[in-house]
């Protein structure tokens, strides 16, 4: 099954792709990969999750914005490649979550967007190499950041 089918088939509805806050380009294209740069809790109303999680957020509440940060990359890479079924792998994803300092479960919010990805293309092609790290601060005071590395067919 197509992932375009497999997001109709869960009712999963993109947000808006978000434009850069930035001089960067939103994706980068080499050979067979797709580097995403850095994408926060977008929501499809434009507005963005934010908060300390350990301080106003619960490890859930940033799961459920890991997640919503899956969805704003696959409106990212949408628009950037025309198909989300040019996808063939996530390779690789790096999550960053704002928290206080004695927080120590930031993998179990990045399995927020991890999770998504593996219920759209499954094992092991959902299943992507990971680095979940704390942060004391992020642009705009979003709870969770995260950028990717998509291997594409053309």
């Amino acid at each position: 099954m197509s992932v375009t089918a497999r997001l109709e088939e869960l009712g999963i509805e993109l947000p808006p792709p978000p434009k850069p806050g930035g001089v960067y380009s939103p994706v980068v294209i080499v050979g067979n990969l797709a580097y995403v740069s850095g994408h926060g809790p977008l929501k499809s109303d434009k507005t963005l999750i934010t908060g300390r999680v350990g301080a106003d957020l619960d490890v859930q509440q940033g799961y459920d914005a890991a997640r919503q940060t899956g969805l704003a990359i696959l409106a990212t890479l949408q628009r950037e490649l025309g198909s989300l079924d040019r996808i063939v792998r996530v390779v690789k994803l790096l999550g960053l979550v704002r928290c206080t300092e004695d927080f120590g479960q930031q993998p179990a919010v990045i399995n927020g967007c991890s999770e998504l990805f593996r219920e759209l293309w499954g094992e092991p092609n959902g299943m992507a190499a990971r680095s979940a790290l704390g942060s004391s601060a992020l642009p705009g005071e979003i709870a969770v950041e995260i950028e990717g590395i998509f291997e594409i067919r053309p």
